[in-house]
């Protein structure tokens, strides 16, 4: 046991979803203590289910599952499955494979639809997440000569805000004045909640649309989606979200929470791989409504789409926002996945995570005890504002700390103009991952 003198005691409480039960800890800064953590984690058998990447022959410290998932070991099998029916049935694979095509989208759907807290009519899974936003834009940013303003928070994902760029000016308008950007205050690095319904309720009778990134991609803020859905329909504005770093990271309620409509990726937290297939949500109230949309023939009517008749009748609810035939092989390693995350659920997962990230804190802060305080987190230090991503600044070291990092088999990335970011994942990464993590970054230092 570390003594008080060389021992930080951090205390982060948890509340059950399923009792008022309490749970705590106190952090070491040791071997011992992370692998009596790891051996006590009832998750830790679905670390051997994911391929580690390999350094001098052993595991990798995989920090990056916020850009880029870790492989399921079942995907391989799963796409071999389909490589298997194409070269047996040829075309019939539509009907015959396993696992038929024509309908292979709707395997995907219920276990989508679980993880983001929807019905499973408000799910579909396709295209990519840039994609999709542009699609829903179509349908949900409709501007008139007075409601004409999107809302979003400052330094969104550039793909974002192009997006929003290029539908404002699709529409004839200019940028400048129809996108606002909540900023954070300043000399803050995070953007104030207050600060968010403060300008939604300043521009209400101006906005015809709010979108929001559910977790920032650059400092890994959560924002209170529930609460800007209730102001932004206050006033008749829609809402929707991109979750892309939100989706298999943090327990979402999308239906409850009344969104109107959302889109993820796949391939970060829900380890679809590279470019893998994307998702929407679009509340069940606009199931049946006469959305303007663009229209392709996998969102027609199924029971008479191969009819090939002119005239488009949309399916009803999310499927109907589909154009093209299903992206087989990239369904299929979307499977492996989803398969795991219905099997463990995101609630313990989301507890896992705040541990996990807790102790990579209280790591960094015993560094900077060391070191000066050349680390700042500008993430939150409140567990229920943040993922499993910690945005650090390394003063004085920048870049060429990341790239000495991943040298030493310790993967993180990095975002203009200073962020490391550090995400360890409660599905593959351990306690033991975050100790040697704070010991090869402390010998850099």
């Amino acid at each position: 046991m570390l003594t008080k003198k060389i021992c930080l005691f951090v205390l982060i409480t948890f509340v059950s979803l399923n009792c008022s039960r309490l749970y705590s800890i106190t952090y070491q800064n040791s071997l011992e203590f992370a692998r009596k953590m790891d051996a006590k984690d009832p998750l830790r058998a679905y670390r051997s289910r994911f391929f580690i990447p390999q350094h001098k022959g052993k595991d990798s410290v995989y920090f990056t599952g916020n850009s880029l998932g870790l492989q399921p070991k079942q995907t391989a099998q799963n796409i071999q499955q389909e490589l298997d029916d194409w070269a047996k049935y040829g075309v019939e694979g539509h009907w015959n494979a396993q696992n038929p095509w024509l309908s292979y989208h709707e395997l995907l759907t219920k276990q989508a639809a679980k993880l983001v807290g929807a019905k499973p009519i408000e799910v579909v899974m396709m295209n990519g997440l840039t994609v999709n936003l542009h699609l829903l834009l179509v349908s949900f940013y409709q501007p008139t000569d007075t409601r004409y303003k999107i809302l979003c928070e400052k330094k969104a994902f550039p793909s974002d805000q192009y997006v929003l760029e290029s539908q404002v000016k699709l529409h004839g308008l200019d940028p400048k004045s129809a996108i606002i950007e909540v900023a954070p205050r300043q000399g803050e690095e995070l953007i104030r909640h207050e600060d968010i319904i403060h300008e939604i309720e300043k521009n209400k009778d101006q906005l015809a649309l709010v979108m929001i990134g559910g977790v920032n991609y650059y400092s890994g803020q959560v924002f209170d989606m529930k609460a800007i859905t209730e102001v932004t329909h206050k006033y008749g504005i829609i809402a929707g979200f991109d979750l892309a770093h939100a989706a298999g990271n943090i327990v979402l309620d999308l239906h409850d929470w009344d969104v109107d409509f959302a889109a993820w990726c796949s391939y970060k937290y829900l380890n679809s791989g590279p470019g893998g297939v994307a998702g929407i949500f679009v509340h069940e109230r606009h199931a049946d409504k006469n959305l303007p949309r663009f229209a392709g023939w996998w969102g027609h009517d199924k029971a008479s789409r191969f009819k090939m008749e002119p005239g488009y009748i949309p399916i009803p609810g999310a499927e109907g926002w589909q154009l093209s035939n299903a992206p087989i092989f990239s369904m299929a390693a979307a499977r492996a996945s989803l398969d795991i995350f219905d099997e463990v659920g995101m609630e313990p997962l989301v507890k896992k995570s705040k541990l996990l990230t807790g102790y990579l804190e209280y790591i960094i802060q015993e560094i900077n005890k060391k070191h000066g305080n050349c680390l700042e987190i500008i993430t939150s230090k409140n567990p229920n504002e943040r993922g499993c991503q910690l945005s650090i600044i390394a003063h004085g070291r920048g870049h060429k700390l990341c790239v000495q990092l991943t040298k030493k088999g310790a993967f993180v990335d990095w975002r203009e103009p200073n962020i490391i970011r550090a995400a360890p994942v409660p599905l593959y990464n351990s306690f033991e991952d975050v100790y040697r993590f704070g010991q090869i970054l402390e010998k850099l230092l």
